[in-house]
């Protein structure tokens, strides 16, 4: 990484995990060096340039929001798959006994 650190990291903060995901960004490492070199999962990494990239996009909106916004908007959109998913499957069970088929 462009900045210094030393070689055994015991805490990943969140000023060193922004420095890497800018050094991943701007193509001075790659997930894999970077995975390889701190002995950290490459979808552990991926992930956190996943929060970078939607925290610089919120960040430039006209009125962005907030962190605590932000995730309730995520838990909203998940409890609205979550109970789509279970109508669905309650709709097909039901289906399934109407017409007399055997629950697997």
């Amino acid at each position: 990484m462009s900045l210094k650190m030393e070689d055994e990291i015991k805490r990943w903060t969140a000023w060193r995990k922004s420095a890497l995901v800018l050094d991943i960004i701007q193509g001075k490492t790659t997930v894999a060096e970077a995975s390889r070199q701190y002995d950290l999962s490459p979808s552990e990494i991926e992930q956190w340039v996943d929060d970078g990239k939607r925290g610089m996009e919120n960040a430039l909106r006209a009125n962005p929001q907030d962190v605590r916004e932000q995730r309730e908007r995520q838990l909203k959109d998940l409890q609205e798959a979550y109970g789509e998913a279970m109508l669905e499957l309650r709709a097909r069970k039901k289906l399934q006994s109407l017409l007399g088929e055997d629950e697997k």
